[in-house]
């Protein structure tokens, strides 16, 4: 498996990639009408290219030979010292090759080099990431709940990694 740095040339990939994961990971979570909303809101051809302008956003895709499996997106000096991880998102056939691993492997370097001493995230409460991230040395240090408008809320379990 291979990475390579997303630019605004790959948000159709990044799009497609989230679509497809979103529909795996919480189709049995969320109704089809926040899963569509979240979609809209969060991958929308405005909002990727926004992150592109951030220089300490960056996103890289996760391939198998020419196949891309997934993707993260993260964002360096959040606040002071930390990286938060905004995105892992794997295909349902990339689970258990690997490709987590490898993504998340690559924010914990890419965080090191940006002088960074801790990754955070946040996970859906009811989404089984829970474990894998507990698994790679990541603990819930909090709960929250966020309003993202249309009456919808992300119930998350928030995490945190020390370099």
């Amino acid at each position: 498996m291979t990475t390579k740095k997303a630019s605004q040339f790959d948000i159709s990939i990044i799009q497609d990639l989230a679509r497809r994961s979103w529909e795996d990971a919480y189709a049995e979570i969320l109704s089809k009408d926040q899963l569509e909303y979240m979609l809209d809101k969060m991958y929308s051809e405005h909002e990727i290219m926004s992150h592109f302008q951030n220089p300490n956003y960056h996103y890289f895709l996760i391939f198998e030979k020419e196949t891309p499996l997934g993707f993260v997106g993260f964002e360096h000096h959040v606040e002071s010292d930390i990286t938060k991880l905004h995105r892992i998102y794997l295909v349902p056939e990339a689970k258990g090759k690997g490709a987590g691993k490898i993504g998340l492997n690559l924010v914990k370097e890419k965080t090191k080099e940006n002088l960074d001493s801790k990754i955070i995230l946040t996970v859906n409460k009811n989404n089984s990431a829970r474990q894998f991230y507990e698994s790679q040395g990541f603990k819930v240090y909090d709960e929250a709940v966020f309003d993202i408008g249309n009456n919808y809320v992300m119930d998350d379990y928030l995490m945190e990694f020390d370099i």
